[in-house]
């Protein structure tokens, strides 16, 4: 059996004559859509796959395919002849364009058996002196292959022996997910990198000497070098020979900086110029030798791609489209970063400030630019804090997102240029039009939303006009669809569906929650006003609170009433302490309705008004004709059915009107707290920290009331009905039904699963329908409900809402916070029947 190893990534060109069998091993090998064939794109362009005239046409859209997987990172197969140089070269040079290796698998088959099988096409209608010079071609390009570009060759001449094994790329180390301890640049300085292994907890092993020549850490933690181990520092081969031994012992990783390139080209003998501390470390290792180095050296890839694709680390950064590729100008850019092609005035380079464009998924750590102080820009950070040049030596935790740095012993190299903090290029809290405008995909978790350009255009009317600084516009709250259509008598709503729904979505336990008659409010509350300045807004206010929308309920003043409320509650429940935070985000409901709501109460009145007034006065003439010996029965019974529902309605809308009624908040879900989010936390215990600000001012806040179910018990339904009756008896609103278990619930598909479905009352919904909307053929009517474009609005806006919270919670750039929460209200220009 042939072996051949192919990278999970590449583009390979299948080589040989016409009749060698291509086709036959592609189909045997791989996947149909991994497999471009020539003889496929020729009759694509002109319906003939044998129309040699279609070749040019055909390879173009060949070519631009290929480049479309590759893009997307998709390994992909080239089915032709491939035989003549410039039909390889054609080949390379797309691999090279996408930073993929190009991989040639010749099928040498002796040509008369070629001859042989082209015979038995009836398809193929040329003579052998094509399959001769096709074959000639082929035997003067084996030995050139490589030289041309293709990084692994292989020649086949028995096709039944071969199997594939796929290998994955020497930068692709995915499966390892951390903990991790991010090392910036070293560069010589032994006895520092001991001190600062020491303060992130790893236990040395000293030589006899003293000098650590290996480290473990008692929990398990991966160390990652980010390069530029050697030079300029004291004792390049104390480092070297550490750094070693704790990767050939699997307790760390390193990538390759320009220093070690520069140190491995020397040792080489290549011509290099003996600058930036190679002296140093030439004559330190001539004096203490370093086994296996030059081996060392030479295995040190450009970048590392970690944690599932989270993390990516390289010695001078790496813009997204590079990540987990491999080619020169990646391994370039990994090692020396992008210059403008300027130099400074210290006639250093200037660095292309990459960072600042970066938009990527993957945090990038990195180092090369020696910094004062490491900063996060769009989820990159700089390590390289110029240990060497007596400042610090920085290392990152990762998951934690800790920096962690010790004090530099000394000066050991003067800097050609004076270390400085980074400048980006716009303040923390600016935000660009061009990232929110036009038609954009946005990238979450949970799937790409696209957002359609007039939905852009409506939500950026509201953002300009409308809504609260961005900076405080962390999270909106999703749209929540309602249950299915009921089939119970009477009912448009009912329990019943509510939970049949949670229970098809593969939910064993939910949550019935009260749902109140008011306003959805989003509270961010900070424990003062230095707290706000230092991680929101420095305006003097000490949070915010908004509407759905993103628009302030109340002016300035009053918020910082309501606030101020809201914070002694936090305080005298110790949740600043208990979440160990400074500012919270809410999910609440402001009561009452008619604190927001006014105007739209005033348009119920009117039709509450008008029935009240015109049907009455109908019925005394229908009264009077019957007087006079008129049958108006039918005519009366249907007018006073109306004036009967009209009642109904002033009465469901007076509810949630009352005069002079003072504003209160009903807590039930605390989303996010500095460096977290409570996603993953179930209702049970949002609603316990939401009874505890009850608790600590029960006039400022609104208990809520629930029902928990296990929905395998048999009378489940029964008594979330009876509940649902009695608080819709009342005069409530209806409830909601959550899984219990959190915000963040997936099916067993991994979906994400409606975070709640409302179960609306009867009564209340004459509000929404109308108030003869239970007639029977109104109701037959409404009960074609077309709920699947809510649920799908629903499900897209909470999982970019729970993106964002990530972002928010864990200190993200406000551009990408700014993105999602945008998003969702840009979803809310979908068009969508209002009354669901």
């Amino acid at each position: 059996m042939t072996i051949l190893d192919l990278p999970d990534l590449a583009l390979v060109a299948l080589v040989g004559i016409s009749g060698s069998g291509k086709s036959t091993f592609a189909r045997r090998h791989f996947v149909p859509s991994q497999v471009l064939s020539s003889d496929t794109f020729r009759a694509m362009v002109r319906d003939d796959e044998n129309d040699q005239s279609a070749t040019g046409d055909a390879f173009d859209v060949l070519h631009y395919v290929a480049a479309k997987r590759l893009r997307a990172g998709r390994l992909t197969v080239v089915d032709a002849t491939n035989v003549q140089p410039h039909a390889r070269a054609a080949v390379v040079a797309t691999a090279r364009a996408h930073d993929v290796l190009p991989v040639a698998i010749v099928l040498d088959t002796p040509e008369p058996l070629c001859w042989e099988r082209t015979q038995a096409r009836p398809d193929r209608a040329f003579g052998r002196e094509v399959l001769r010079r096709q074959h000639r071609d082929l035997q003067r390009s084996l030995k050139h292959l490589a030289r041309e570009g293709f990084r692994k060759v292989y020649v086949v001449r028995d096709p039944d022996t071969v199997e594939l094994r796929y290998e994955r790329l020497f930068n692709d180390r995915t499966d390892l997910t951390g903990p991790f301890d991010i090392v910036g640049d070293v560069h010589g300085c032994r006895v520092e990198l001991e001190s600062l292994l020491l303060a992130l907890g790893w236990d040395l092993v000293r030589d006899g000497d003293g000098r650590a020549v290996d480290a473990s850490h008692p929990l398990g933690r991966t160390a990652v070098f980010v390069g530029d181990l050697v030079d300029r520092g004291p004792d390049t081969p104390g480092v070297l020979r550490l750094a070693m031994n704790m990767i050939a012992g699997g307790r760390a990783l390193c990538v390759a900086g320009n220093h070690e390139n520069k140190l491995l080209r020397h040792l080489r003998g290549r011509q290099v110029q003996l600058t930036h501390g190679l002296p140093e470390s030439i004559a330190q290792l001539a004096a203490d030798p370093v086994d296996g180095l030059d081996r060392f050296l030479d295995g040190l890839v450009s970048h590392y791609v970690l944690d599932g694709g989270k993390l990516v680390v390289a010695h001078a950064g790496l813009k997204e489209e590079y990540h987990g590729r491999t080619s020169g100008r990646v391994r370039a850019f990994a090692m020396y970063g992008d210059t403008t092609g300027e130099t400074d005035e210290y006639g250093l380079p200037v660095r292309y400030p990459w960072a600042q464009e970066y938009r990527g998924r993957a945090m990038v750590v990195y180092g090369h630019t020696p910094t004062v102080t490491p900063e996060w820009v769009n989820n990159t950070i700089c390590l390289d804090t110029g240990a060497v040049f007596g400042a610090r030596l920085t290392a990152l935790r990762y998951p934690e997102r800790e920096l962690v740095s010790v004090e530099a012993a000394a000066e050991h190299y003067a800097p050609a240029r004076p270390l400085r903090a980074p400048v980006p290029d716009r303040a923390p809290g600016q935000l660009r039009l061009s990232e929110v405008t036009g038609r954009r995909h946005v990238q979450t978790p949970y799937g790409t939303v696209t957002v359609p350009a007039e939905h852009s255009a409506a939500a950026l009317e509201v953002m300009s006009r409308f809504a609260v600084d961005p900076r405080w516009l962390r999270w909106l709250p999703p749209t929540m669809a309602p249950a299915s259509t009921s089939a119970q008598d009477g009912y448009l709503e009912h329990p019943v569906e509510a939970l049949a729904d949670l229970r098809a979505a593969g939910v064993d336990r939910v949550v019935c929650e009260e749902k109140h008659m008011g306003s959805r409010a989003v509270v961010l509350v900070c424990r003062d006003a230095a707290a706000a300045a230092k991680r929101f807004v420095d305006d003097g206010s000490t949070g915010v609170v908004y509407t759905r929308t993103g628009r302030l309920f109340f002016e300035p003043e009053r918020t910082e009433q309501l606030l101020e409320r809201v914070r002694a509650a936090v305080t005298s429940a110790g949740l600043w302490e208990e979440l160990e935070t400074d500012w919270l985000l809410l999910d609440c409901e402001l009561l009452p309705w008619s604190a927001k709501a006014r105007t739209l109460i005033d348009q119920y009145a009117a039709v509450g008004t008008a029935g009240r007034t015109v049907l009455p006065a109908a019925l005394a003439v229908l009264d009077a004709a019957a007087g006079r010996g008129l049958d108006v029965t039918a005519l009366r019974d249907r007018l006073g059915a109306g004036l009967r529902d009209v009642q109904a309605f002033t009465d469901a809308y007076r509810r949630y009107a009352p005069a002079d009624a003072e504003v209160t908040l009903a807590p039930f879900a605390v989303l996010a707290a500095q460096g977290r989010t409570f996603a993953d936390r179930d209702h049970g215990w949002h609603l316990e920290l939401a009874d505890r600000l009850v608790a600590a001012d029960p006039a400022g806040f609104t208990p809520t009331r629930r029902l928990v179910l296990d929905l395998s018990e048999p009378d489940a339904a029964e008594r979330a009905t009876a509940w649902w009756l009695e608080l819709t008896g009342a005069g409530g609103e209806g409830m909601v039904v959550k899984p219990y278990a959190g915000l963040g619930v997936r099916d067993a598909k991994g979906r994400l699963v409606q975070p709640g479905v409302k179960c609306r009352g009867r009564e209340y919904l004459r509000i929404i329908y109308g108030p003869s909307y239970t007639e029977p053929e109104q109701l037959a009517g409404l009960r074609d409900r077309r709920l699947g474009r809510k649920r799908s609005l629903a499900l897209r806006e909470h999982g970019l809402g729970l993106a964002a919270l990530a972002e928010a919670a864990a200190d993200g750039p406000l551009w990408r916070v700014h993105e999602l929460v945008f998003a969702i209200l840009a979803s809310e220009s979908e068009p969508v029947d209002p009354r669901l």
